[in-house]
């Protein structure tokens, strides 16, 4: 069918966070002394933070903005050991025992949220469904018989059809049985209530910067004030402390969202083989019957026309479900490791008290809990079976050597062609509401104006590793190729693994006619 032009007046914002209210936390404003502090306030930290707690240990947790404000508060929420086509390529590198191990892990952790909803009598529409993976082609097709032949190896339930129960021309698909979906803040902000009951200290605004490790750990905030602890759980999405080089063993994505109404309902959570992806679940939210339609993921800062992606999604929302009602829009970074399984556990051998979870590709609602389950289990010195599939120790040469080399010879490739890259435009040719490459006095530089016309002028830059950042229109930032680190139209840090903002060239502000150059 012909593609539809969607108007996208709105800014994005998140049907998660739009539904609930969280409450608000004080930052760090003093020293503290701790046993274990956690960094990070998404849904491993938040868990992490539950599960010790809940033991007796003392633990504090911070977070550089909001809890949940992070890849946590814009996710698809489904709760599924079902990632895609992955178990048959993680038999292939890593053996039938360690690919059941890792099934095995996120079907615990899925149960754990189930046993958490039934016994607290959690509200947060907590619904078993199916988990279905589809292949249009008849070449993903035959993936699909290879993943199913894996289930089989594995012990996996699963099934294979023909047919999704969908408007789509699905050659095979591939069905696990008995996931679940929910809303991930209505969990989560149960889990805050009872951190919030056992008196833990949760402070917002409060960004980690460094980890000072002789005689015990001390955590140094952007602001000044410390936390003294013996143990640091880095659930920071991205490890701030990067001394085991994650930058470099990890690539980061975007992925897109639309809510949109409809009275249909599927039945299951449903994921495309092929590229761009496709991923599909219900929701039922103040009485509205929507559908999640999400996918056309590609690499960070790539300088891709993003407005695009949630114009795809819309017209395959229309093909699918016959609606053009986009309730709300929004988008999510998310990283991936060289071998695709996350890193959980302690940073390095050589750093014994810092732990980190990282890497979740896109699956953190049972990937974030299980590293909480694990991470807290080696933090009390309790055996866990998951521990060597996860460790950020590991390593396969196959496929990690062979990912190291390209990834890291395409950021090599992104530093060089964007310091070659010529201005794409000039400050006079832009409109209100946009921004671009331009050239300033002979140097790259990147200019945005605001919806009032003001200008702001930044170095285009990355203060992490010195590439140069890439103009995103459809969300209004700065977004580094190389690294992934994220950056508001006016130079602010959103995301690392960058933890300076941009510089800013020049700004315009309009005070009764003023006009101030910084």
């Amino acid at each position: 069918m012909d593609q539809k032009k969607v108007s996208f007046s709105e800014e994005t914002r998140s049907v998660w966070r739009d539904s609930v209210h969280f409450p608000t936390f004080k930052p760090l404003e003093e020293d503290i002394q701790t046993e274990t502090a956690i960094v990070g306030g998404g849904i491993s930290g938040i868990a992490a933070a539950y599960l010790l707690a809940k033991e007796g240990m003392k633990v504090a947790l911070i977070e550089a903005a909001q809890l949940c404000s992070g890849t946590t508060g814009y996710t698809t929420a489904k709760v599924t050991a079902q990632h895609g086509l992955i178990y048959n390529e993680l038999i292939g590198h890593f053996g039938v025992e360690k690919a059941k191990l890792y099934y095995q892990a996120n079907r615990e952790a899925l149960d754990w949220i189930g046993r958490i909803v039934r016994e607290q009598d959690v509200r947060c529409g907590f619904q078993k469904r199916p988990a279905l993976v589809y292949a249009t082609s008849a070449r993903k097709a035959e993936e699909i018989e290879k993943e199913a032949e894996a289930y089989r190896k594995l012990g996996i339930p699963g099934s294979l059809s023909d047919s999704i129960g969908l408007p789509l021309q699905v050659k095979r698909a591939l069905t696990m049985p008995e996931q679940a979906q929910f809303h991930p803040l209505m969990f989560l902000h149960f889990l805050i209530s009872e951190l919030v009951k056992m008196d833990v200290p949760i402070y917002e605004q409060t960004l980690a910067v460094n980890i000072e490790e002789e005689p015990s750990c001390v955590v140094h905030t952007e602001k000044g004030p410390r936390i003294h602890c013996r143990e640091v759980l880095i659930c920071s999405h991205f490890p701030f402390y990067d001394k085991a080089f994650y930058f470099s063993r990890m690539y980061p994505e975007r992925s897109y969202l639309m809510a949109v109404e409809t009275d249909q309902s599927p039945e299951g959570m449903y994921l495309s083989a092929e590229e761009p992806k496709r991923s599909i679940r219900s929701l039922t939210l103040d009485g509205r019957s929507l559908v999640l339609v999400g996918g056309e993921n590609h690499r960070t800062g790539r300088g891709e026309n993003t407005a695009a992606h949630f114009q795809n999604l819309a017209a395959f929302a229309e093909q699918v479900f016959g609606t053009d009602s986009i309730v709300c829009r929004w988008s999510a970074q998310d990283y991936t490791t060289l071998d695709k399984v996350p890193y959980i556990g302690r940073l390095s051998a050589g750093k014994p008290h810092i732990y980190v979870a990282a890497g979740f590709r896109k699956w953190g609602m049972t990937t974030g809990i299980l590293a909480a389950r694990l991470l807290a289990d080696q933090l009390l010195e309790r055996t866990n079976p998951y521990g060597a599939v996860f460790s950020p120790s590991r390593f396969a040469a196959d496929p990690m050597i062979k990912r190291f080399f390209i990834e890291n010879s395409q950021v090599a490739g992104h530093l060089i062609s964007g310091k070659l890259a010529k201005a794409s435009t000039s400050i006079e040719d832009l409109d209100a509401d946009e921004g671009a490459v331009i050239s300033l006095n002979g140097k790259r530089a990147g200019a945005y104006k605001d919806k009032n016309g003001r200008l702001t002028v930044v170095d285009t830059t990355c203060p992490h590793m010195g590439c140069e950042v890439n103009w995103n229109q459809g969300e209004r930032t700065w977004d580094c190729p190389c690294h992934g680190s994220r950056f508001k139209a006016t130079g602010e840090l959103i995301d690392g693994p960058a933890k300076k903002p941009l510089k800013q060239l020049y700004a315009e502000k309009r005070t009764d006619g003023d006009t101030r150059q910084v």
